[in-house]
């Protein structure tokens, strides 16, 4: 438990604490009665709605958690944020080419998500990134804006370089670049026997290379793209057969999400210079995508740490509409239409994932065994420094704690002590644990003793979810999201916590969080309320995490709802997704779930045969197991 603060716990002590000020660009707050809001767009004006109140309405609806909330209404602000910034930095600038930006599909290829972004880009002609066959497939069928583009990236067969040719015969601003050297050949080979002109790009491999998370993407050692020489064999090949000037768009990607503006301003120079020199070689050109790599601050530290980014969306525009112009200005090349594929900060900000917690674990236990007359001397001597513990024997008391906590554990392997003794040892030991870390925070200096001491006393709070479906970037690569109650704001957290999933596997936690100074071990939380539910939120989820999400230990999808939050604080539910039942999950891995059904019929008859089951009973059964594949794989009440 945290040491209780004397001073009264505020709602802005809750702000502070979970950062949501920093990290929530505006969408997000919490409200007098301490719950959180999710708002309509940033500003004063705009409508809010508690988060516990959608909740609410869910559950009357016969919609459980988990669930995910996806917010069009931040999804339509974020796509209109960052064309409007990148207008004004091209009208501040005075430059002289247009701004397309582009959505990759791969950032989350949700029908209802791409739906959305096409919807709401409309205005800005704002098109899509295909990566692979399926990704082209959909992108052809549901983009219709002739002035969009269209990029084709990624491995390009037969077919996928068809359906791109035939989406330019059917009017589509359809690229394709060429990541391979073996892939130009294709290309030009099909487009020649189908009688369509193609339109080419080239994927650079910079010599620039980025910090974060994702570096591998730039630099010489690069996977995709082409270096500087390989380029030139490429413009060589296409002059050969007089299709040079075919080639009209510079590509590059920098990483996912680069979090110095310093290596943004690098790569676009080191662009732009390539794309002046291919312009001198003859080549036609006319569009320059720099990728994405416009980062997200989830931990709302405005620093170049890996989960944050030291730039606004303002001064990334700015800075490199600013280098694009002038680099070529010295060279007196005409301005191209600016493209971005910016997925990461156009989707993370509109999904919100929310969960229950269902029990909570904790080291020092609030009920503790009795000591008996016969306890060995260890035990009692152990018991005395709880006792007597104080803030001038603080580090002397952990010491021997620990010295009578190694001695009892070796005694009991050597069957010396009984399970009870060393079960009211364990307790001991944790309690006297849980004392020191209350004292930690009075201390000028905390010896290096303490530094881990009050992770390993978090409690566990066990959530209604699976890392491994909704949040597979926490598990795999370490990502922060904020996480934070979605309720009782108003009151002071207490617990030092981490959070573990509903799987039956270890690395099924989180046990890291965001921190404006660094990253925290544990997560200030409430104590349960018997019998009342408590809710988390994880937030800044939209990018990746539902595309990335596998069946371990068979947990399906989530439940989805879509949800706009309109100016007046009303809210409309636009779309609801139900999660994956049992005889899903089964499904996907191979099951036939009519054959089970069969075969527990079979036991069942079997069981009567033996005696173990009536006629009723196997009624009961049956109809159990028939309700458990239609039911939802996560905790149902």
């Amino acid at each position: 438990m945290a040491k209780k603060s004397l001073e009264r716990w505020t709602i802005d002590k809750s702000r502070e604490l979970y950062g949501i000020r920093n990290w929530g660009s505006g969408f997000f707050g919490i409200s007098d009665d301490g719950e959180v809001l999710v708002k309509s767009r940033p500003g004063k004006d705009s409508g809010s709605v508690s988060l516990m109140k959608i909740v609410s309405e869910l559950k009357n609806r016969g919609l459980e958690v988990p669930v995910l909330l996806r917010f069009s209404n931040i999804l339509r602000d974020q796509i209109t944020r960052i064309n409007n910034s990148f207008h004004k930095a091209i009208d501040d600038a005075g430059y002289k080419g247009d701004y397309r930006g582009v959505y990759p599909i791969k950032v989350n290829q949700q029908q209802q998500v791409l739906e959305d972004v096409i919807r709401f880009g409309e205005p800005f002609h704002y098109g899509l990134e295909a990566g692979s066959k399926p990704e082209l497939m959909a992108a052809i069928a549901m983009l219709d804006d002739p002035e969009a583009c269209l990029i084709c990236n990624g491995y390009k067969d037969k077919e996928f370089i068809d359906l791109g040719l035939y989406a330019i015969k059917m009017g589509m601003n359809c690229f394709f670049v060429v990541e391979m050297a073996g892939e130009l050949s294709m290309i030009l080979e099909r487009a020649e026997k189908l009688g369509i002109e193609p339109r080419l790009g080239v994927r650079l491999k910079l010599a620039s290379q980025a910090g974060g998370r994702w570096s591998e993407s730039g630099g010489d050692r690069s996977v995709f793209g082409l270096n500087s020489v390989q380029v030139l064999e490429m413009v060589d090949q296409l002059k050969a057969v007089d299709k040079l000037h075919c080639l009209k768009l510079l590509h590059y990607h920098l990483g996912s999400q680069i979090p110095n503006i310093r290596d943004i301003r690098d790569a676009v120079t080191e662009a732009s210079r390539i794309y002046a020199g291919l312009v001198e070689e003859g080549a036609a050109m006319g569009y320059l995508d720099v990728g994405g790599g416009m980062a997200v601050d989830y931990d709302g530290s405005s620093t170049n740490f890996a989960s944050s980014r030291n730039y606004s969306l303002d001064e990334y525009c700015a800075d490199v509409i600013e280098i694009l112009m002038n680099t070529l200005d010295e060279q007196s090349v005409a301005h191209p239409t600016l493209i971005t594929e910016c997925g990461r900060a156009t989707v993370a900000y509109s999904s919100v994932l929310l969960f229950n917690i269902l029990e909570v674990s904790q080291l020092d236990p609030a009920i503790k065994p009795a000591m008996q007359e016969d306890f060995h001397d260890y035990t009692k001597s152990m018991a005395e420094v709880a006792n007597n513990l104080s803030q001038k024997k603080i580090q002397e008391s952990y010491h021997d704690a620990m010295y009578y906590r190694d001695e009892l554990r070796q005694l009991f392997k050597h069957g010396n002590i009984s399970l009870r003794e060393r079960a009211y040892a364990e307790a001991i030991f944790w309690g006297t644990m849980q004392q020191i870390c209350d004292k930690l925070d009075s201390l000028k200096y905390v010896p290096d003793d303490f530094v881990d001491l009050k992770s390993a006393m978090a409690s566990v709070y066990y959530g209604n979810f699976s890392l491994f479906q909704s949040l597979p970037d926490s598990w795999a690569i370490d990502q922060l999201f904020p996480i934070m109650p979605l309720h009782r704001l108003a009151e002071e957290p207490t617990e030092n916590a981490i959070i573990s999933d509903i799987t039956c596997d270890c690395d099924g936690k989180i046990d890291k969080f965001i921190d404006l100074r660094d990253v925290k071990q544990s997560l200030l939380l409430h104590r349960l309320n018997n019998g009342d539910e408590y809710y988390l939120g994880v937030f800044l989820i939209g990018a990746y995490q539902e595309t990335l999400g596998d069946l371990h230990n068979l947990f399906g999808d989530t439940n989805v709802v879509s949800v706009e939050i309109c100016d007046d604080g009303e809210y409309t539910i636009n779309q609801e997704i139900e999660g994956d039942a049992v005889e899903d999950v089964l499904q996907y891995v191979e099951y036939d779930t009519k054959a089970l059904m069969a075969r527990m019929k079979q036991k069942a008859e079997t069981a009567i045969r033996n005696g173990n089951l009536t006629a009723g009973d196997r009624r009961e059964v049956i109809s159990a197991y028939q309700e458990g594949l239609r039911g939802y794989t996560y905790f149902e009440e």
